[in-house]
């Protein structure tokens, strides 16, 4: 009793307390007191408040993890703009033959479908990137626990555990920091993207999308960087490499680290045998490939100075962002064919002119200037090695019989017959070790290229070619190396033209009456200015009294011009050029007349172009058609056309024009047997030579001369410096068409398919330019200089002589309007169509 009375009163009623008749089972009194025991809590009040906190924390920590999913995905693109999707793609220029020659990119890619990814391929990304990427739902668990393991326990987050598709919506739509929001975001995208798009279609964004390096995008434009081959017809070795780069673009780059980018290829090939997706016999023949790169030649290395100035007009007319990120198809009117004629051209043309002029020196040296001989590049190594090309190149090692040069990752050896034409015997005499020469490539192919020593001074040229038909811009050459200099030759700068701006005196002259048999004086004489008397001489220095018009213009007389000048007034002369299409300022005194005028190539040539189409100027243009990536044609303007000069001026012009070629300054020209007329042009002191000519089909110009405007040398005339490079682009130009004779002065005129503006009519007005000597005349025709501009030109409110009055300008014309050329709607414009000539309907004997 006394045992009894010492229990708990509660406990003895609560296990004495009957349970529906029976007594409570030992299992049911174990639960009651699970999971803790009561003697270590005085009440079950406690574990219920312990229950209670403990799903709260629970509540808490879900509630945490959804607001976060809902924060980082609040701000996440939706799937309809995956759909909408169009990656930046590359704009490319073709020439009038359909073959692409340039290209403007943000992002330097090229989008196939998945059909043109081959399997090969495709094995290759999958087997290093995501084996399982067929069959899992984006997201490899096991991957990222293994992932988060490692970087819990390395204190750092260099642990990734992507999938194809994860790296997807990573390139597309996040950042590459390495965080856990980033990370979430990218959860949510790819759980996305698989729910919304098949496999194939993830893939095929994936390979047009993912960076290969060396501003490639999409293994497409990474196929054609590194082996200068479409994607579909990549082999096992070169998929593989291609598979090893999305890993480390920079890091693996075959350029720049061949060695790590071999054993990722290798790698990869490993995998793809881990995978069964190709033989261990294939792989190990595959690892004994070398990396066999065929790097793809530079965009817009063969026409840079054309490209710029379409990238110019482009940017003009559709904006910065449609031109660089649309993947627009523009037509040109470049002749990719004549463009390299036309390159080689001017590139014999200047090392000609510089071998006249013997071995200057006056080399850079790269190891007294402080750089390294191993890590020294020039910027024109970026060009790869062709027969004929001219090159930079550093001199490595030098002996008195044996120049060895660097041009790139390649030596060449020189020997005295290489530099023989410098005079001297030792090479030791020529360069030191570190200097910098010029280079002719003579064969590039074999172990060690063959190359002979040339110079570049300094000295620039330019070239310029239209088709007569329809103003179309064929050819453009700015300059000797684009690579050093970006100043475009033909189209910024304005040089003084010397004598080949007589054609606007002549015509003048005949529009004021003349006839090309009068005759004319050519004799001392002395012109009145307000400033005082101005007395030219010939190049000649001599006379030749009385002469007709023709002889006087093959001959580049000066006098005569400026009596010509002076009998219609200079002012008239001027708006006759103006009215070819010469927008640069000419002030109104009378040197002007023999070529004191500063002009571009381009207005000279478009200008000249207006005499064998009789009379008619149809303005120099680059474009054809400009097309979107879905080959929709987009609006663009349409070339000015108008008459300048009479039929009857026109077919006079032509018999001076002809003349200078048969028997005048450019009688060189006769011996190539064509039809082909023109005028030469020579400046003061040499600075400047020209020589603007043309068949009936193509007019071409010419200029060579210093950017510092310092003299040419002694007798380097037009005939002389510009005209041989004429000549070797022109007998490329005219070698299908053996039989074209220009228009007979009885034929019909020539009968345009556009409206035409009436000769006479305005021209915009002229930009002021400043002029460097008045009296740079002459063409082979050199000339003393004359009175400077503001000593010559009268101040306002001086009385002009009445043969100088301003003449009464026609009447405006209305903008020209072509007719449009219809274009297919083809999503595919595989090959460019070429619009209507814009052209001119030959007339029988034309």
């Amino acid at each position: 009793m006394a045992v009894q009375s010492l229990q708990n009163p509660k406990k003895r009623a609560r296990d004495e307390e009957p349970v529906s008749g029976s007594k409570r089972s030992p299992l049911w009194r174990a639960m009651r007191r699970f999971p803790f025991r009561e003697p270590e809590f005085r009440s079950r009040r406690v574990a219920a408040r312990a229950a209670f906190y403990l799903l709260l924390g629970a509540s808490a920590l879900f509630g945490v993890m959804v607001g976060l999913l809902l924060v980082y995905s609040i701000n996440l693109p939706q799937m309809a703009d995956l759909e909408r999707y169009r990656p930046s793609t590359t704009t490319e220029l073709y020439d009038i033959h359909g073959k692409v020659f340039g290209s403007f990119a943000l992002e330097r890619r090229v989008v196939v479908p998945y059909s043109e990814l081959p399997p090969v391929l495709r094995n290759a990304i999958l087997s290093i990137e995501d084996k399982d990427f067929e069959s899992n739902g984006g997201l490899n668990l096991v991957r990222m626990v293994e992932a988060a393991y490692q970087d819990v326990h390395s204190h750092g987050k260099a642990q990734g555990a992507s999938t194809l598709t994860m790296q997807l919506a990573r390139n597309l739509f996040l950042s590459s920091e390495k965080t856990y929001g980033r990370k979430i975001q990218e959860i949510v995208l790819t759980l996305q993207i698989e729910r919304r798009f098949t496999k194939s279609q993830i893939f095929t964004l994936y390979a047009n999308q993912i960076y290969l390096g060396r501003g490639t995008y999409g293994f497409e434009a990474g196929s054609e960087y590194y082996f200068s081959k479409h994607a579909r017809d990549l082999t096992l070795p070169e998929a593989a490499l291609l598979a090893a780069l999305p890993k480390g673009p920079e890091e693996y780059s075959p350029v720049r680290h061949p060695e790590r980018a071999l054993k990722r290829r290798n790698l990869v090939l490993t995998e793809m045998v881990n995978n069964h997706k190709i033989t261990e016999g294939q792989a190990e023949e595959a690892k004994a490939e070398p990396l066999g790169l065929k790097l793809e030649a530079p965009a817009n290395s063969e026409a840079p100075y054309f490209v710029e100035e379409v990238r110019r007009q482009l940017e003009r007319e559709y904006g910065v962002d449609e031109v660089h990120g649309a993947g627009l198809r523009v037509y040109t009117t470049l002749d990719l064919d004549l463009q390299r004629v036309a390159n080689q051209a001017v590139l014999d043309g200047t090392a000609a002119y510089e071998r006249r002029h013997g071995w200057k020196g006056r080399l850079q040296n790269v190891v007294s200037s402080g750089q390294d001989l191993e890590t020294y590049r020039h910027p024109d190594w970026v060009q790869p090695l062709a027969d004929n090309a001219y090159f930079h190149a550093l001199v490595v090692d030098v002996s008195p019989a044996k120049m060895v040069v660097k041009i790139g990752a390649r030596e060449a050896t020189m020997g005295p017959a290489d530099w023989a034409w410098t005079t001297h015997v030792k090479a030791t005499d020529l360069v030191t070790l570190g200097d910098v020469v010029y280079v002719k490539v003579v064969t590039a192919a074999g172990p060690s290229p063959q190359v002979i020593l040339e110079q570049d001074s300094g000295a620039q040229a330019s070239m310029m070619a239209v088709d007569n038909s329809n103003g179309e811009v064929l050819v453009m050459v700015g300059g000797r190396d684009f690579a050093l200099s970006q100043f475009n030759r033909a189209t910024q700068a304005q040089r003084q033209v010397g004598s080949s701006f007589k054609p606007y005196v002549y015509t003048a002259a005949l529009e004021n009456g003349s006839k090309v048999t009068d005759t004319i004086v050519d004799g001392p004489t002395s012109f009145y200015t307000p400033n005082g008397p101005y007395t030219p001489h010939n190049y000649e220095a001599d006379y030749k009294g009385s002469m007709s018009l023709i002889d006087a213009f093959a001959e580049s007389r000066n006098i005569p011009a400026l009596k010509l000048a002076d009998k219609v007034g200079i002012k008239k002369v001027i708006e006759v050029a103006h009215r070819f299409g010469v927008t640069s300022n000419i002030p109104a005194f009378l040197p002007v007349a023999i070529g004191s005028a500063d002009i571009t190539l381009a207005e000279q040539v478009g200008s000249y172009s207006v005499f064998p189409n009789d009379g008619i100027r149809i303005a120099p243009h680059y474009i054809r058609k400009v097309a979107q990536a879905d080959g929709l044609p987009m609006e663009q303007k349409t070339p000015e056309v108008r008459e300048v000069i009479s039929l009857d001026i026109a077919r006079q012009m032509m018999i001076l024009l002809q003349a200078v070629v048969q028997h005048g300054t450019a009688a060189a020209a006769a011996q190539m047997h064509h039809a082909f007329g023109g005028k030469t042009g020579t400046t003061n002191d040499f600075t400047d030579a020209w020589f603007i000519g043309f068949s009936p089909s193509v007019t071409c110009g010419t200029w060579i001369g210093f950017d510092n405007r310092q003299s040419l040398g002694e007798k380097e005339t037009g005939a002389k410096a510009a005209l041989p490079m004429w000549m070797d682009f022109m007998k490329v130009a005219v070698a299908g068409k053996p039989d074209e004779q220009f228009s007979k002065p009885n034929a019909p005129k020539k009968q345009l398919d556009v409206p035409v503006a009436p000769a006479g009519a305005d021209v915009a007005p002229a930009k002021p330019v400043k002029t460097d000597d008045p009296d740079a005349d002459n063409d082979d025709d050199a000339d003393k200089p004359a009175p400077k501009p503001a000593a010559v030109v009268p101040p306002a409110g001086d009385a002009v002589p009445d043969d100088e009055a301003a003449p009464v300008k026609g009447a405006a014309a209305k903008p020209v309007v072509l007719p449009k050329p219809i274009v297919g709607t083809s999503a595919k414009p595989a090959k460019p169509v070429a619009p209507p000539k814009l052209g001119v309907a030959a007339g029988p004997e034309h």
